[in-house]
């Protein structure tokens, strides 16, 4: 009873709503005024939902081939769906340029090399930070630091990274969690292992004299349609 009770008052009360926004002239001003009140507020609510889903950037995978200058090219995927926040920094930074004429300024040998920095010595970035896109800061990131994967250089600052990144030569799990792992080479290996080979660090840190650093001639990128 209670059911066909709601099922009847629910359909007169549609009825009526129906009947009232129909004929507008029997209404009050007051109820005039109710009425659009609603009407703006779930007008309002709309468009605010629109706008939110409209913003969202969708998370997408991308190839960056880097051309060192002397060496050849280094291609990339980058996983945009791992790390989004990281990828698109990166991209954004390479399709404006950024990286031109950068180069790599840290190398270790059977570690890892590092660029992107336009100070050449390990303390520039450009003219903003991300989050780090890794375990200890929150955020789920399975990538690991494996030979050929590309990672974010940060400072102690979990969301200090900025244009600098480092291609493993070698296996690293101590780094796993700890740094933005955000893609992996898939051509030009051979590349990352001469340039190690030809490095001549002034320090035990990797520190490369500025005349004999690598430079990146520019950093490409192209989306990936999966």
């Amino acid at each position: 009873m209670y059911h066909l009770f709601f099922m009847v008052t629910h359909k007169a009360w549609k009825k009526n709503l129906l009947i009232k926004y129909l004929c507008p002239r029997d209404f009050s001003r007051g109820e005039m005024e109710e009425i659009m009140k609603k009407l703006l507020t779930i007008l309002c609510s709309f468009v605010l939902c629109i706008s939110l889903f409209g913003c969202q950037k969708e998370t997408k995978n991308y190839i960056a081939k880097i051309e060192v200058k002397d060496y050849g090219t280094i291609t990339l995927k980058l996983d945009g769906k791992t790390a989004p926040i990281t990828v698109q920094n990166f991209v954004d930074l390479a399709q404006s340029r950024f990286y031109d004429g950068l180069t790599f300024h840290r190398i270790m040998k059977g570690f890892m090399i590092q660029g992107g920095d336009p100070n050449a010595n390990g303390t520039g970035g450009s003219d903003k930070t991300i989050k780090g896109e890794f375990k200890d800061n929150g955020v789920k990131n399975n990538i690991k630091h494996k030979r050929g994967v590309i990672s974010m250089a940060r400072s102690s600052d979990y969301d200090s990274a900025s244009s600098q990144f480092f291609i493993m030569q070698e296996d690293n799990d101590s780094l796993d969690g700890q740094y933005a792992a955000f893609g992996h080479v898939t051509k030009g290996m051979k590349i990352v292992d001469k340039i190690c080979e030809d490095a001549d660090p002034m320090d035990d840190n990797g520190t490369i004299a500025e005349s004999k650093q690598p430079v990146i001639k520019t950093i490409k990128v192209s989306e990936i349609n999966d």
